[in-house]
């Protein structure tokens, strides 16, 4: 797996077009999976189930993402981590990589001490708040910190996961976050952890073993272009309830 960071904010076309030239590269042989790390500039992106009433105020732009799930906020101060990931190579099951994806953010958050909840009917990745009032039902309160969304053409996965580092939560409001309503928005900063972006971005390939046990390559045979280094090199890089899926066959 590649690692490439891009040190100043990359706008979503951007990173939409590199995403796409990674993936046809991968597929013809010329590039290995990867792991890229970025921010956004402020922005909203509609996944394939957004619907218009989630849209609450357009306050910022707005991009059709065609990823799985629905509306959510980019940012400064949130760290977004797109994969690049064959998944022919590792299983064909694409439940168990929104899994393996779960399961990274948990065991990143865990080296900073929290422990990530997984709720079924719920994507992403929560974490419990008895510090405030519970729910109107009487529902103990749960915020998200960290978002999955996934497109997966021909058994190739792209996109990735967002986790909030220290973003301007206040923009949260344009939009009914992936479509769920009640729970509110968290990140590492507003729990009262000093964590910086670098702090995440270590713990994050710390941990990156847990994604490689829970989805491992099964070793088949690789064209030998795939050794080869990444044909989107960092410096090419621009300086600076619905399911998490949407599934394409061309």
């Amino acid at each position: 797996m590649e690692w490439i960071a891009s040190p100043a904010p990359v706008d979503w076309p951007d990173a939409d077009r590199i995403m796409q030239d990674r993936v046809a590269a991968l597929r013809r042989g010329e590039a290995g999976e990867a792991v890229w790390l970025l921010e956004h500039p402020a922005l909203y992106t509609a996944g394939t189930s957004a619907r218009p009433e989630d849209l609450r105020e357009a306050r910022l732009p707005v991009h059709e993402a065609r990823r799985g799930g629905r509306y959510t906020y980019h940012g400064p101060g949130q760290r977004v981590a797109y994969v690049v990931a064959d998944l022919a190579a590792r299983g064909r099951d694409v439940r168990a990589y929104v899994r393996a994806l779960e399961g990274w953010i948990v065991a990143t958050l865990a080296e900073f001490g929290l422990q990530g909840l997984i709720r079924p009917g719920r994507v992403g990745v929560w974490i419990a708040r008895p510090d405030l009032p519970p729910l109107p039902d009487g529902t103990p309160r749960e915020d998200k910190i960290a978002a999955i969304g996934v497109r997966v053409r021909r058994w190739t996965a792209f996109h990735g996961l967002s986790v909030n580092v220290e973003p301007d939560l206040s923009h949260y409001a344009g939009i009914v976050p992936c479509g769920i309503e009640g729970h509110g928005v968290t990140s590492l900063v507003d729990l009262g952890l000093p964590v910086t972006m670098g702090d995440l971005d270590a713990a994050l390939k710390r941990t990156f073993d847990a994604f490689e046990a829970a989805l491992p390559r099964t070793d088949r045979p690789l064209p030998r272009a795939l050794a080869a280094p990444s044909p989107i090199p960092p410096a090419s890089l621009p300086p600076g309830p619905a399911g998490p899926v949407a599934a394409e066959d061309a």
